[in-house]
């Protein structure tokens, strides 16, 4: 059975589930930044996926990139670049970042991992950032 590992809900908000990714928004108001978990219980590498379900997450990695995108457009700061990776060093859960980037953002043109402090949300922009990420991703 599925479980969330406990480190994701401290530093992220639920925007809901694909066919086969829970989907948060980084509680980092820097970066438009959606986080893909698979719902598939034990994986902790993409080779711990089905054929199938490989290339689901690839669909869905794609998408999730459109979200990001309309995610940083309606908080006022387009998407130049398109970051995607599975670290997993600290959460050993599989999970996939898709992460929005600028040349005028705090990590540019280095990763986002260590890269300062996180910045929270104003309560307006997340209700912004989240609604336009479920719209994207044609989510309730």
């Amino acid at each position: 059975m599925f479980e969330l590992h406990p480190a994701f809900p401290p530093t992220s908000e639920a925007v809901g589930d694909l066919a086969l990714c829970h989907v948060r928004l980084q509680a980092d108001a820097r970066y438009a930044w959606l986080v893909l978990i698979p719902r598939i219980a034990g994986a902790r590498e993409i080779e711990d996926l089905a054929g199938n379900d490989r290339a689901a997450l690839m669909e869905e990695i794609v998408r999730a990139g459109e979200a990001v995108r309309a995610v940083a457009a309606a908080l006022g700061r387009p998407v130049e670049k398109l970051n995607v990776g599975a670290l997993g060093n600290i959460t050993p859960q599989l999970h996939i970042h898709v992460v929005g980037r600028r040349p005028d953002d705090a990590a540019w043109p280095g990763p986002v991992w260590g890269a300062g402090a996180a910045e929270a949300y104003t309560p307006a922009q997340l209700a912004i950032a989240i609604a336009t990420a479920r719209t994207a991703l044609s989510l309730p």
